[in-house]
């Protein structure tokens, strides 16, 4: 298990971008979480094979491809108490 710590820069707020993240989160059977920043980015933290983060990080861009300006990814150590991907505010 890797985990990578992810900032995502743009128009990212107010367009369902957490909801989506979480949905595809799901489907790529990661943990973790996602939450918008007071500085208007979203933070995720994503945790699962390096290849199915890389996928949800993927879809997340071409989903959200005319809103996301950059993306920040850090490997970053797994934190064990993360048994499921939620939306944390």
């Amino acid at each position: 298990m890797v985990a990578r710590h992810v900032i995502f820069k743009g128009r990212v707020q107010g367009v369902g971008f957490r909801f989506t993240a979480h949905r595809m989160a799901h489907r790529h059977q990661l943990t973790g979480f996602v939450r918008n920043l007071p500085d208007g980015t979203v933070e995720m933290l994503a945790q699962g094979s390096a290849r199915d983060i890389d996928d949800c990080i993927k879809d997340i861009t071409n989903y959200f491809d005319d809103y996301i300006r950059d993306t920040e990814v850090q490997e970053v150590p797994p934190d064990p108490k993360h048994n499921d991907f939620n939306i944390t505010f």
